[in-house]
């Protein structure tokens, strides 16, 4: 879950019901007729298809759609369902300023925790807007189980998702043919995140290895063939920066629990950003051969990376409060100068480069050792596996629809990412980000300052005040690759990174200059197409089902593989790590003791290596 930020995600580990004993979706109760008027929102387009959305209208074009918006009315109450979220309550800031002034709509998030999966599928409502952390378990269920709304009921998608329907028809076949495949009807329950416009490139990396460059700097650039040098590099910043900015220990690394599912997310998350592999069941796979490595194989991808942070733990390298704070804590820490390296841009370049620590001389960029193959994403007009869906029991589900339909129009995307458009309403002048008069994507003023610093910059009152971070749409999941075309700009795509207004900027920062003059490269992601890298190649692969007695077996190992590499993480010594990691093998064997786990494993890595061969043949 990015996962978002997103940035990176939770997939619920939850129990599904007998596929064979699938129910038809059902209805939504009785619509709100009084506040469905005709009328004319940003959503039109055309019909061309998702590969080809460079030549779609823009959102600003000329199809007219319903509207179920009435502003006459007090605000309309959502609630959205979200496992990919990291909040809890009702929106504020300036998101929810949009979501008031385009639908009068005021939605509170509830994220997932414990057993919140299951209360909700036995409340009989999982909520109006529900996202999915993956096309898995949960997903398959609620989609077999009636608790997700038909899109194509009484036309809602041609009606008031007209943007969707004309640009993301390939992602909306993808998730009619899965839900077929479940045994829940040829239907329309939504589409995955991050869809594509152009299927011949990679998304942007968010494994860049991060490291705090002023330190790095500071040691003359020594060259990092391997891990043994990554670990005495940490070595040595923490002798040459022993205490953060608030007289704190620093570290290499500051890890949080927080996304933990089938293997420890930090841990099997190393292993993709510096070897390449992709999580899969209870291991990891390559993705250039399609083989998978199981968590327990010895001296696999998961083991490796598991003793590489017992050694850094040994050393004092790793927070020791990693197994119980949040990603919140996490953060604070890295802000303040806490620690040296971060596989993730998203917590460490993104959360550590703010105006102060910039001006100071003070930043993180990434710098891939020799022997690292750091892994991105292909881009998918098909969509990924975290799904947008509405919830079955909703009230409202034409104003859900439009509010997913906004998500996906250029204004609505350039919205989620980088605020508010300049000059949004008469009662919104001072936004983010406005077209100059040739097409060129530009930040205001403020929305330069918010993407520099997103937790610092601080809201006007006409925006609901706040910090810029604080009024995101703390939902956390995309509808378009950032790195997807942006149909009202000239040419340009949604990742601010590419802007011909901003590549052409000379930057201030003497500290980000000397990362140029040592890569060569303007961005880091300019740099990070430059080392050696894998790409996980789209496809429409979904995992399968899993009989009930797995499920069962699976809960079993999962709980197990988390709670003694976390130990293992912990260990004060070799001695006691091997002890730990023998333990976790055993106990994993007494709970699958005929490998089922490990056969399904199997079994699905070779459905998705075929499934990514027959997609890209």
């Amino acid at each position: 879950m990015d996962i978002k930020k997103i940035m990176a995600g939770v997939t619920a580990a939850v129990l599904m019901g007998t596929m064979a004993g699938c129910s038809t979706p059902g209805s939504s109760k009785n619509k709100d007729d009084d506040s469905a008027s005709a009328g004319t929102t940003a959503a039109g387009g055309n019909s061309a298809d998702s590969d080809d959305a460079d030549n779609s209208e823009s959102s600003s074009s000329s199809g007219d759609a319903l509207t179920a918006v009435d502003f006459d009315a007090p605000p309309v109450q959502l609630v959205c369902y979200s496992q990919l979220a990291n909040y809890s309550g009702k929106l504020t800031g300036w998101f929810a300023e949009v979501l008031k002034a385009k639908f009068n709509v005021e939605m509170t998030i509830i994220p997932e925790t414990d057993g919140m999966f299951d209360t909700r599928m036995e409340s009989g409502n999982l909520g109006d807007i529900c996202i999915f952390g993956s096309n898995g378990e949960a997903y398959q269920r609620a989609a077999c189980e009636g608790m997700l709304f038909d899109w194509n009921e009484d036309d809602i998608l041609s009606d008031y998702g007209s943007y969707i329907q004309a640009n993301m028809s390939k992602a909306l076949e993808t998730n009619a043919l899965m839900n077929e495949k479940y045994g829940a009807g040829k239907k329309v329950f939504g589409f995955g995140h991050n869809v594509a416009s152009n299927p011949e490139d990679h998304e942007a990396f968010f494994y860049t290895l991060d490291i705090r460059w002023d330190l790095y700097k500071e040691l003359g650039y020594p060259e990092v063939k391997d891990l043994d040098g990554l670990y005495d590099l940490f070595i040595k910043m923490k002798e040459i920066s022993p205490k953060d900015e608030n007289g704190g220990e620093t570290y290499a690394l500051s890890l949080w629990p927080d996304w933990d599912g089938n293997m420890v997310m930090y841990v099997k998350a190393f292993a993709t950003a510096y070897w390449g592999y992709d999580e899969m069941g209870f291991g990891l796979y390559d993705t250039e051969t399609g083989t998978y490595h199981d968590a327990l194989e010895e001296n696999g991808p998961y083991l490796t990376s598991l003793k590489f942070f017992n050694k850094l733990f040994q050393a004092g390298l790793i927070d020791p409060n990693s197994m119980t704070q949040t990603y919140n804590e996490m953060s604070e820490k890295v802000q303040a100068s806490g620690t040296f390296f971060s596989i993730f841009d998203y917590a460490g370049s993104a959360l550590y480069n703010t105006e102060p620590h910039l001006e100071a001389g003070k930043a993180m960029y990434p710098m891939v050792p020799d022997d690292a193959t750091p892994l991105a994403y292909g881009m998918n007009v098909m969509g990924g596996n975290r799904i947008w869906t509405i919830g079955a029991s909703t009230e409202y589900p034409e104003l859900c629809m439009e509010i997913i339909n906004y998500l996906c129009t250029p204004e609505g995307y350039m919205t989620y990412w980088w605020g508010p458009k300049d000059g949004f309403d008469e009662n919104h002048p001072n936004g983010c980000w406005y077209y100059d008069e040739n097409g060129n994507t530009c930040f205001t003023e403020l929305g330069e300052a918010a993407y520099k610093d997103r937790k610092g910059t601080m809201m006007p009152a006409e925006w609901g005040g706040g910090s810029f971070n604080d009024g995101t749409f703390q939902a956390n999941n995309t509808t378009w690759s950032r790195d997807a075309s942006n149909p009202d700009s000239n040419g340009e795509t949604y990742n601010c990174e590419n802007w011909k207004s901003r590549r052409e900027q000379d930057t201030p920062y003497e500290v980000l200059k000397d990362w140029r003059n040592w890569s060569g490269q303007f961005n880091s992601q300019d740099y990070m197409n430059t080392v050696n890298f894998k790409v996980a190649p789209a496809s429409d692969y979904a995992e399968g089902e899993k009989s009930d007695e797995l499920k069962i077996v699976w809960e079993q190992v999962a709980k197990c593989i988390v709670a003694y590499s976390w130990q293992a993480i912990y260990a004060k010594s070799d001695a006691e790590y091997d002890k730990v990691v023998a333990e976790m093998i055993k106990k994993c064997e007494e709970y699958d003791p005929d490998g089922v786990c490990l056969e399904y494993c199997l079994n699905e890595a070779a459905t998705r290596h075929d499934r990514e061969l027959f997609v890209n043949s």
